[in-house]
């Protein structure tokens, strides 16, 4: 859900395995409450036990994927039952999205590269 930050890095994450939580969607017109909810969900997703951290993009036309990690199956269910994560949802239905869809994966092998400040 989240928009991205201001000066985007990719989110730092310990050795696999671990599970990624892919959210893809598309926006409805307007905020109806988006931002503030998002804020809040990403402050209670931070502090789930098993949350490992999240990437996240939106185009200009309003296609967004956020992709949260997860230590395990259970972290993932526990956050889905979260009962303000819930709420969420179901408001999202009716409010922000006009699709999305979401996709659970173990991550087997992860890799990445840091350009040297000085280059």
């Amino acid at each position: 859900m989240t928009d991205p930050a201001p000066d985007p890095t990719p989110a730092s994450l310990p050795d696999p395995p671990y599970y990624a939580v892919v959210f893809t969607a598309v926006r409805t017109a307007g905020d109806n409450g988006y931002r503030d909810t998002d804020e809040r969900l990403m402050k209670l997703a931070a502090d789930q036990p098993g949350f490992l951290g999240v990437d996240a993009a939106r185009g200009a036309n309003g296609l967004g994927v956020t992709v949260s990690y997860w230590r395990d199956e259970d972290s993932i269910s526990a956050w889905r039952e979260h009962a303000e994560h819930a709420l969420a949802r179901a408001y999202g239905r009716e409010h922000w999205y006009a699709s999305f869809s979401l996709h659970v994966a173990k991550v087997e092998r992860a890799y990445g590269f840091t350009r040297p400040a000085d280059s």
